[in-house]
């Protein structure tokens, strides 16, 4: 298969995250590829850009990036309101797909989305980034201590300060239009897709909203409770907040018959769990990112890209080089959608919901 060559449009926060995992991914030499083309619709953000990863290609026109002539893989970090119509343009021209989450502000545009990359062939892929969580995969792992007993219950507080300013700087996130929605859809959609891989199928949802912060529509506050297929419930509190000196936390607590765990670090760790007798353990950073590295199988490179978060660009890489599925893919981020569409139409009808 040729190379991956690279494009990506939106030069804003999560694009930087994203430009500087490809050029760390790359500059591994542990996957071949060029990242050689950049659009913003400023066009000095993009030609920034540009320096940093030596992009031939600077444009403010996403026609004049997909006209690239080796061009085989895009990156679509824009708004969200931009998703559709980028990934039916990629798709159409048979261009392998990296979309940031959420993937669209509806149900029906993101199952279309879902057709255009299906019909097209290509490898695809979605942001949900705490699938390449270390502590997440490490409580995962922990969860499978045949001692435990049934799961009772869990309870996922997710906060950050609104992401309209600061190291955010978002000029979108506060308009639905280009939203859809608030922390619920823009920020915990990660969430909901944690809570289908570590605790199984949501098959209802009842949930509640608020809007205190005067932005139209888009809700500061969602609190869900989740019934899962092995008879246990969840719940979920996603909140954004105006304390703006506080980091972006994701406050877990998981109770088994025979044990506890938790943590505050959505990346590395730490983990403290007790179990059905003995004092409560705690697993440090380090012995997570060991532990991870383990349970992965990573070599040294790629440990050392996962430690810098950068594993899920290295391994979008190497599935367009050797064209074969990525994950998560689109279809994946379809179900954590259709999850979060119910807990909006709950919040609306005031009532549960089956899905």
């Amino acid at each position: 298969m040729p190379e991956p060559v690279v494009g990506l449009i939106g030069c804003g926060h999560i694009g930087r995250f994203h430009s500087r995992n490809l050029c760390g991914a790359l500059r591994s030499e542990h996957v071949p590829g060029t990242y050689d083309a950049v659009c913003d619709r400023d066009p000095a953000r993009a030609a920034d850009f540009a320096g940093f990863t030596g992009a031939t290609t600077v444009t403010d026109s996403p026609g004049a990036l997909f006209d690239h002539p080796r061009l085989n893989a895009v990156y679509i970090c824009t708004e969200t309101s931009e998703h559709p119509a980028l990934v039916a343009e990629a798709a159409r021209r048979g261009l392998h797909i990296f979309c940031e989450k959420p993937l669209a502000k509806s149900l029906d545009a993101v199952r279309q989305m879902v057709a255009d990359v299906e019909a097209a062939g290509v490898v695809n892929q979605v942001g949900l980034v705490l699938r390449y969580s270390p502590v997440f995969m490490v409580m995962k792992d922990l969860f499978s201590e045949p001692d435990l007993g049934p799961l009772l219950t869990a309870h996922l507080r997710d906060d950050q300060f609104f992401p309209d300013h600061g190291h955010y700087a978002s000029s979108w996130r506060a308009d639905v239009e280009k939203a859809g929605g608030g922390a619920l859809i823009e920020h915990s959609i990660h969430d909901v897709d944690l809570f289908r891989w570590l605790f199984g199928e949501i098959t209802a949802v009842r949930c509640h909203t608020r809007y205190t912060s005067h932005r139209t529509g888009v809700e500061d506050v969602a609190l869900a409770t989740f019934q899962h297929e092995g008879g246990h419930q969840t719940t979920l509190s996603s909140i954004w907040h105006a304390i703006d000196g506080r980091p972006s936390l994701r406050h877990l607590e998981v109770f088994f018959e025979g044990g506890r765990f938790e943590t505050e670090h959505d990346f590395i760790g730490p983990i403290r769990y007790q179990l059905r007798s003995g004092p409560e353990v705690e697993l440090s950073a380090d012995e997570v990112l060991e532990r991870y590295r383990a349970i992965a199988g990573l070599d040294d490179t790629e440990f050392e890209l996962a430690r810098r978060g950068m594993l899920e660009d290295y391994l979008f890489l190497r599935c367009v080089n050797e064209d074969r599925p990525a994950f998560p893919d689109f279809r994946t981020a379809l179900k954590a959608h259709e999850i979060v569409d119910a807990c909006y139409r709950s919040a609306r009808e005031s009532r549960e919901l089956t899905l």
